[in-house]
C-alpha cells in the first residue's frame, strides 16, 4: 500500500502562498463553530521520524485558539498508567465537548514501535487492534470527530533528513540512537504500518496518508483534510444532533417537544394500588 503513494507530489511557493492563508482562516473559524456546536475533535499524528510532524503541528497552532486546544506529546506511561489498561491514559485525555485534542504520536505506538521493537508479546499487540477499534468507535459514537494522519517519506529521504539534522549544531539534539534504529528497521515498520492502517481505517476514524516529501504539500493536505472533517461534522450535528443526548441540539429539541402525559393519568382511569382501574 505505501509503495503506491506518490512521494513526488509537491507545491510551489506561489501556490502555497495563495492557498495557505484561506485554509488557516477557515480552520480558525471552524474551531469556534465546532465549539458552539459542542463537537470534540481528536487529531492523531503518526509518521516516520523526521517526516515533519512537528512543523505541521506548529503551523496548525498558529491560527488555533489555545484556550480550546490541547497538545499531548508522546511520553512513556507513568507508574499509575502502567497499572491500568494501556488505553486508559488516552481515554482521560480525550477532549471535552467543543474542544480539540491533538496527539503527537498516540495509542498506535503499541502496534508500531512496541511491535517492531518487541517491547510487548505478539498476542498483546495483536489484541490491541481490536481494543483500538473499539476505543475509537466508542469515542465517535459519543460525538467525537477523529482525524488520523500518517506522514509518509521514503527511507532515502528519511536518511537525508536525519543526516542534515545531525550536522546542525542547533538541531542535532533531536536525532537519537533510536531514530537511527528505527531507520534501520524501516522495512519492518512498513509492514507494521500497512497492517495498522488496514485494520484500523474506518468511516468513523479514517486514516489519511500524507505525502510528506514536500513540506508545503504535506501541510496543506493536513489543513484541507481537517477543514473537510470539521465542516462535515458541523453539518451532521445540525441534522442528527439529537442522537448525542447531551448536545445543545438535543436539549433544545427536548424543550420544544410536547410534554408527555404521566402514565396512569389517562382520561377515565385512576392509578390505585399499582394498577389501573376503570372509574364508574
Amino acid at each position: 500500500m505505501l509503495e503506491t503513494v506518490d512521494l513526488t507530489l509537491s507545491l510551489t511557493k506561489e501556490a502555497y502562498k495563495k492557498k495557505a492563508p484561506p485554509l488557516r482562516e477557515k480552520l480558525r473559524l471552524l474551531q469556534y463553530q465546532c465549539k458552539n456546536a459542542e463537537i470534540p475533535i481528536v487529531i492523531v499524528f503518526e509518521g516516520w521520524d523526521a517526516s515533519g510532524k512537528g512543523g505541521v503541528i506548529a503551523r496548525l497552532l498558529e491560527r488555533i485558539d489555545p484556550r480550546g486546544f490541547k497538545v499531548h506529546p508522546a511520553r512513556p506511561p507513568t507508574t499509575e498508567e502502567e497499572a491500568k489498561p494501556f488505553l486508559w491514559r488516552y481515554w482521560v485525555r480525550l477532549p471535552q465537548d467543543g474542544e480539540i485534542a491533538l496527539f503527537d504520536r498516540s495509542w498506535y505506538g503499541r502496534v508500531m514501535i512496541e511491535r517492531v521493537a518487541k517491547m510487548v508479546p505478539k498476542k498483546v499487540w495483536r489484541r490491541a487492534f481490536e481494543e483500538i477499534s473499539q476505543f475509537e468507535r466508542q469515542a465517535a459514537d459519543d460525538g467525537a470527530v477523529i482525524v488520523k494522519f500518517f506522514l509518509h517519506i521514503s527511507k532515502k529521504e528519511q536518511r537525508r533528513r536525519l543526516k542534515k539534522l545531525a550536522k546542525d549544531k542547533f538541531e542535532r539534539w533531536r536525532v537519537t540512537k533510536w531514530d537511527w534504529k528505527h531507520h534501520k528497521d524501516y522495512d519492518k515498520y512498513v509492514k507494521a504500518i500497512e497492517e495498522m492502517v488496514a485494520k484500523t481505517d474506518a468511516p468513523y476514524a479514517p486514516w489519511t496518508i500524507v505525502e510528506a516529501t514536500d513540506k508545503r504539500f504535506a501541510e496543506l493536505k493536513v489543513f484541507a483534510t481537517l477543514v473537510k472533517a470539521m465542516e462535515t461534522a458541523i453539518a451532521w450535528r445540525k441534522v442528527h444532533g439529537t442522537e448525542i443526548g447531551r448536545s445543545k441540539v438535543a436539549r433544545e429539541a427536548k424543550k420544544a417537544a410536547p410534554s408527555a402525559k404521566p402514565a396512569g393519568k389517562e382520561k377515565g382511569h385512576v392509578r390505585k394500588g399499582g394498577s389501573q382501574q376503570k372509574v364508574a
